[in-house]
């Protein structure tokens, strides 16, 4: 078979007839599939051989938006009239360009993982598309289905999937701080109106605030006491730092720790929860 070049005229055209988002994603396709056809390297990828890839993908993002919301709050005025006024002097940045770029790699990536689920014929990159929106729409009942909304939580509605914990979504590679996180808001949002919550442990402890919160742990209150009864985010990192150090100097891994802690946290609420 013969295959067809492109040539630079080729690129420039098409690159200016993508004027719309539509438009975009089909021109991104096309070219995938020309590289899955022409290039050697992408012609020998597979479903678990960009996996790892796709992680890496994902951390450059996270600094990258990291990195522009930092700007942002650097160089946001007072009282900005409108949002747009807070991101302007940022829309040329090379920042925006770094963040543009990452996100596109990731999308290339999904739309890669398609095109190879395509010729496996697992399923097509409609089927993806289509399958988001509908848990979209599903997620939504107060705004698609208001008939068969209850006042349900965001959590209590993906339960409706046949979910038996509510932890059962919590990948289990979550890096350890991430996925403290994401389990404490997860147990929060099965009962948002309740009062009571429960430690690593599983005893209760009361909450004014309706969340699990280190404030609400006995065993911290003697570093709690001490602290202000609000905490800005950066004043938040510094303790959260100054406690990893505090760790090393007394021969404890603060990953190692809060996995621990987090597995503890699981374990005790699984059959609660669910």
């Amino acid at each position: 078979m013969e295959l067809k070049m492109c040539t630079e005229s080729d690129l420039q055209r098409d690159r200016r007839s993508a004027t719309d988002s539509s438009e975009a994603f089909q021109r991104l396709q096309s070219i995938l599939h020309t590289l899955r056809s022409q290039c050697p390297w992408d012609r020998q990828q597979t479903l678990k051989s960009l996996r790892y890839l796709t992680i890496e993908e994902v951390h450059e993002l996270s600094e990258a938006i990291v990195e522009i919301e930092n700007a942002k709050s650097e160089t946001a005025p007072a009282n900005p009239s409108t949002p747009a006024a807070l991101s302007s002097d940022l829309h040329h940045s090379p920042l925006t360009t770094n963040l543009k770029k990452e996100l596109g790699d990731l999308a290339m990536h999904i739309l890669f993982y398609c095109m190879i689920a395509e010729e496996q014929g697992l399923f097509t990159t409609a089927d993806v598309y289509n399958a988001i929106s509908d848990k979209l729409i599903d997620r939504h009942p107060f705004i698609y289905h208001q008939a068969d909304y209850h006042g349900e939580s965001w959590e209590q509605l993906k339960m409706r999937e046949g979910r038996k914990n509510v932890l059962e979504g919590v990948p289990r590679t979550l890096p350890s701080l991430i996925k403290a996180v994401r389990i404490q808001e997860k147990v929060n949002g099965m009962h948002p109106a309740e009062n009571k919550r429960l430690n690593a442990e599983g005893e209760t402890q009361s909450s004014t605030e309706g969340e699990i919160s280190p404030h609400n742990d006995s065993r911290l209150s003697p570093l709690t006491s001490h602290l202000p009864t609000s905490l800005t985010e950066e004043e938040f990192g510094d303790l959260i730092f100054a406690l990893v150090g505090w760790g090393l100097q007394h021969g404890l891994n603060a990953d190692d720790a809060l996995s621990g802690a987090n597995l503890r946290f699981c374990q005790a609420h699984s059959a609660v929860l669910s």
